[in-house]
């Protein structure tokens, strides 16, 4: 059996991923800069471990990803990396609005799609919304201010685990090149969603809408960051909450 090569494997989204993959029957690695039982230690931002890791893989699962600015390095030495292996398929997380919202993060997403699309790896493409994590982790850093600050464009955050089992429909199929954006079943205010934390949460302080001046905000105020139609998820914000595990405040 072909191996399927995990970058971000330990992370939000790559801990579904690579269970749903493997209850599949897929043998699964997962690349870590970490050296412990079950992963397979390289980096790739220094270029190092690749060659083994890919080393009997058929195809690749891109999740990795981080926020100091070295991501496109990252991922263009696993493309250069991928392509030198024969990696017959490398499927690859995005950002929903990364072209229509000037936010630094978003342009290096921008830049890495371009990068896999130049680089002659057979591919597929998967834009995401937010997930609810992100969304509750910016409420919960909040915990010592007076009010809870959100912002009051609209937001459709989907739950991880569903964008893990698309990954996995999309890893056991075909390249496709880019398919169609996922996005979670609500289209609500960021205030709207941080009350619906606060209950969940047992938190009762005021919630303060966000406005800020810019392109970056004006971006998601325009909805650059929805996707327009039926909803891919079904998993609701409340119902995240619920089944979250419990945590301090």
């Amino acid at each position: 059996m072909t191996a399927i090569l995990v970058t971000g494997g330990t992370g939000t989204l790559g801990v579904p991923t690579v269970a749903a993959l493997r209850a599949a029957g897929q043998w699964v690695r997962v690349l870590s800069r970490r050296a412990a039982p079950g992963l397979t230690t390289g980096d790739l931002v220094a270029n190092v471990g690749l060659r083994e890791a890919l080393e009997g893989a058929h195809t690749v699962v891109h999740l990795a990803t981080s926020l100091n600015k070295t991501d496109v390095d990252a991922a263009r030495n696993l493309f250069v990396a991928a392509r030198q292996a024969g990696i017959a398929h490398l499927v690859l997380i995005s950002i929903v609005g990364i072209d229509r919202i000037p936010l630094p993060y978003y342009r290096d997403k921008v830049t890495i799609e371009r990068l896999l699309l130049d680089s002659g790896v057979p591919h597929t493409i998967l834009r995401s919304t937010q997930f609810h994590t992100l969304l509750d982790r910016i409420f919960s850093a909040q915990h010592r201010a007076p009010v809870v600050v959100a912002p009051r464009f609209r937001l459709q955050p989907i739950d991880a685990s569903e964008v893990a089992a698309r990954l996995v429909e999309l890893t056991l199929g075909e390249p496709a090149g880019r398919v169609a954006d996922i996005a979670g079943p609500e289209q609500r205010r960021g205030t709207d969603f941080a009350r619906v934390w606060a209950r969940a949460s047992g938190v009762n302080r005021p919630i303060v809408p966000l406005l800020l001046p810019g392109r970056t905000y004006a971006g998601f105020a325009a909805g650059n960051a929805l996707v327009d139609g039926p909803p891919t998820g079904r998993i609701s914000f409340s119902d995240y909450l619920a089944n979250r595990p419990p945590r301090p405040l």
